[in-house]
């Protein structure tokens, strides 16, 4: 199937699984992950309709959306990658929402990064649900430090949540958990789902699902 007729098909879902869980369908956001896709397979995207999108690393999101961003004023990108240091300030420059704080470091120098270039982006911190020691986030007994520091101390827009949930266990279980704590802090955006789950997260409250596989097809 093409791009368009792939978004309208996951279009269809969310309806329904929002449908299922008496939910709004508009309040969930497609976020199209475009990174290691071809400049054809994004132009069919933007051709479709298609404005938000999301990518992993801060350089191909440049190679892909630096000039595409000047033609078009509408578009909104998500980092959902890890973010280092010193990738901060072209982050900042480049995207419109970030998903990844999950560190003291890169929470203090990305709102170092937004008061000197005048943004003030939202943004969402990465929970670790799982606990998985070579994956990004922070540990659930963490999280209300880390998101006081993240809001008092530095002064970020945190949103929402967001994770990654192991690939051996049911997603479910990881949404619900995200979905508790998102609801101890006060926060209403939750971003989880991918393109194998994305239905049952939706069903679970998420926001936002981020599509890569279910849009673009297999990368190359």
């Amino acid at each position: 199937m093409s791009v368009a007729e792939n978004l309208d098909h996951i279009h269809t879902d969310i309806r329904t699984a929002a449908e299922d869980a008496q939910r709004d369908a508009d309040d969930v956001t497609l976020v199209a992950v475009s990174k290691k896709q071809p400049p054809e397979r994004i132009e069919e995207a933007l051709e479709a309709g298609h404005k938000v999108f999301g990518e992993n690393r801060v350089q191909e999101a440049y190679e892909h959306w630096e000039a595409l961003k000047k033609t078009h004023d509408d578009l909104v990108l998500h980092l959902i990658g890890p973010l280092q240091s010193n990738k901060a300030a072209d982050a900042v420059a480049l995207f419109d929402v970030i998903e990844t704080i999950d560190r003291e470091k890169i929470a203090k120098t990305v709102a170092k990064e937004m008061a000197k270039q005048g943004r003030d982006l939202p943004c969402f911190i990465q929970v670790n649900t799982g606990e998985e020691e070579q994956k990004s986030g922070v540990v659930p007994a963490r999280l209300k430090e880390f998101y006081d520091y993240c809001y008092y101390e530095c002064g970020l827009k945190i949103i929402g949540l967001m994770c990654i949930p192991p690939i051996d266990e049911p997603p479910a279980l990881h949404f619900s958990l995200l979905k508790k704590y998102a609801e101890q802090l006060g926060l209403s955006k939750l971003s989880m789902g991918m393109s194998a789950d994305y239905e049952a997260a939706i069903k679970l409250g998420a926001t936002h699902i981020r599509v890569g596989t279910g849009i673009f097809g297999e990368r190359e």
